[in-house]
């Protein structure tokens, strides 16, 4: 079992979580307002009196748009779910193993779940599915997803 990371570096990284979420929030904002912003030109949305290329590369930019806003949902739900793991105080303890999750890869990765190791185990068997622990609700509890 786990011991824990210096209340320090546990502060530290609690306000790298909020600064990270934050930009984040503000970059999804920004690009929620463009895609509701944008109107295709001509007499309405359906692309009459709009030429057929653009019409297809207006669609093109949503979808895009639209699959960044996806990931960048994912990447925010890992961010306040770290946020919460500091608040129970199992922050930086692998969800698997219950080892301690290198300071190192903590700074690189602050919204981390699980040691390297566990997480290259979890990819050899599951590929690119999430992990998510046993008790979240909504989620195939450890399971792939």
């Amino acid at each position: 079992m786990a011991t824990t990371h210096s209340p320090e570096f546990l502060k530290l990284q609690h306000q790298r979580l909020l600064d990270l979420r934050d930009s984040l929030l503000n970059q999804m904002e920004g690009m929620t307002k463009d895609m509701i912003d944008h109107k295709p030109e001509g007499s309405d949305a359906s692309g009459s009196g709009m030429h057929q290329g653009d019409a297809g590369s207006d669609t093109y930019d949503r979808d895009f748009a639209l699959n960044l806003l996806s990931h960048e949902q994912d990447a925010l739900y890992e961010i306040n779910d770290a946020i919460k793991r500091l608040d129970k105080n199992t922050y930086g303890i692998c969800e698997i193993s219950k080892e301690l999750i290198p300071q190192v890869r903590l700074e690189a990765i602050p919204f981390a779940r699980l040691t390297v190791q566990c997480q290259a185990d979890w990819e050899k068997e599951h590929g690119t599915k999430k992990f998510r622990p046993n008790d979240e609700v909504g989620f195939s509890g450890g399971k792939a997803i």
